[in-house]
């Protein structure tokens, strides 16, 4: 009886080990459980840790609740000012409601790639080559607005949603340099033509103090002279400005103001030299001795 007793024992034990390892799961902290009996959703989600099911009639399907990374295909279209690109992105999701993302959508995952790819091609064909290059803050709030709309009934939040890369055309890379290239020179252009006019004033103004004061053009020639000598050149050119010969000639005095001029005797008086080398004429009255 004892025996008998002991092997029922026994074997209840090992009835119910078996039962609890096949009805044994563990939920992981970033996963959430639904059980399914008889192919019926159960209305309570398991939570993470170990739980229990009926083995042979109930069955545990578990939903990652992480933040899934999905690469988007490149998708190659033609922009609204008729540029072809190929465009890829990134989208950031996770799952906020673990029953719909099972029951309401076959696969999640790949409903939420084909929604992006077909919002990726549309915002290229809306879009200007611009605004892809330049303005893509904007394009991704729209894109994610787009992707969120469909993926809200199936359980689904869209976190973020970034374009990668957009690749042009040799053809349209090259115009688009020679665009920049010209651009730049255009600028340099105007600046070199600012500098001259500021250039021109200032050389203006310098010209009116040194028609005042034209020792100033002596000091700056005496000037540039020092600056070319420091360079220790075995040839030295020396400009010799007009205007230094113009203030030369008005410093130096003229031969008219060296010596006074001879004077010019009047025309009907003798020479000085005829006239003390005549003799008086002799008195016709006068005896000779």
């Amino acid at each position: 009886m004892v025996e008998e007793l002991l092997t029922a024992g026994i074997a209840a034990g090992v009835g119910v080990t078996v039962y609890v390892v096949a009805a044994a799961r563990v939920v992981k902290q970033y996963e959430r459980g639904l059980v399914f009996r008889f192919g019926r959703l159960r209305e309570s989600i398991r939570r993470p840790g170990f739980t229990l099911i009926v083995p042979g009639v109930d069955r545990l399907r578990k939903v990652n609740m992480q933040i899934v990374t999905l690469p988007v295909p490149a998708q190659e279209g033609i922009t609204r000012d008729n540029v072809t690109v190929r465009v890829d992105a990134v989208v950031y999701f996770k799952v906020v409601d673990p029953a719909n993302a099972i029951v309401a959508v076959e696969d999640y995952r790949f409903a939420v790639s084909q929604m992006a790819q077909t919002s990726l091609r549309s915002i290229i064909g809306k879009s200007d080559l611009d605004d892809l290059l330049s303005n893509r803050e904007m394009l991704n709030q729209g894109l994610e607005l787009m992707i969120d709309s469909p993926a809200v009934g199936w359980g689904v939040q869209i976190d973020r949603v970034e374009i990668k890369d957009v690749s042009l055309p040799e053809t349209m890379k090259r115009s688009m340099a020679r665009q920049a290239e010209a651009d730049r020179e255009r600028r340099a252009r105007v600046i070199n033509a600012d500098a001259e006019l500021q250039a021109s004033h200032k050389l203006a103004e310098a010209a009116a103090v040194m028609s005042d004061q034209p020792a100033a053009l002596q000091l700056r020639l005496l000037q540039t002279v020092v600056a070319v000598a420091a360079e220790k050149n075995s040839t030295l050119v020396l400009p010799f400005p007009v205007e230094l010969l113009r203030f030369l000639e008005r410093a130096t005095p003229g031969p008219d103001e060296a010596a006074p001029p001879p004077a010019v005797p009047a025309p009907d008086a003798p020479a000085p030299d005829e006239a003390a080398l005549a003799l008086p004429d002799p008195d016709p009255e006068e005896p000779s001795p």
